[in-house]
């Protein structure tokens, strides 16, 4: 119990906030469009499809936050990364290990994906609809 102790003693907590950007999201393999939303047609609707977003991640001071851990879920998918030394990242939620493709149901027009981000000495930012998909007819 002592060593317990002893060991949550030494962790640092969390003593800053994170500054977070969406850069761009797309289609996947579509040019990026600046913003937080995607805008796809009733046919692309229709199927699974999977959308690309970059971020960037930065301290209260401007600088980039590295080895952050990112998840983005929401509409029956998810993407996984971690930002590299200039606190870029870039999820991409397809068929592969990083991520899973996602949907609008039949009779959803718009959507929404939440946005997790972790990182050492750094308070936990989440934020809820931070990427929208919007259905044209």
């Amino acid at each position: 119990m002592v060593a317990l102790a002893a060991l949550i003693a030494i962790i640092p907590p969390p003593t800053k906030n994170m500054a977070v950007t969406i850069d761009s999201v797309c289609l996947n393999s579509a040019s990026p469009n600046p913003g937080n939303t995607v805008i796809i047609d009733s046919t692309t609707a229709n199927s699974p499809f999977a959308i690309d977003v970059e971020l960037s991640v930065t301290d209260p001071d401007g600088y980039p936050v590295r080895d952050a851990n990112v998840v983005l879920r929401g509409l029956g998918g998810v993407a996984t990364s971690v930002t590299d030394d200039t606190g870029y990242c870039k999820l991409t939620t397809s068929n592969t290990t990083s991520g899973d493709e996602i949907s609008l149901g039949a009779n959803q027009n718009e959507g929404s994906m939440d946005l997790t981000i972790s990182a050492d000495g750094f308070y936990d930012y989440e934020k809820t609809n931070a990427v929208r998909i919007v259905r044209t007819t």
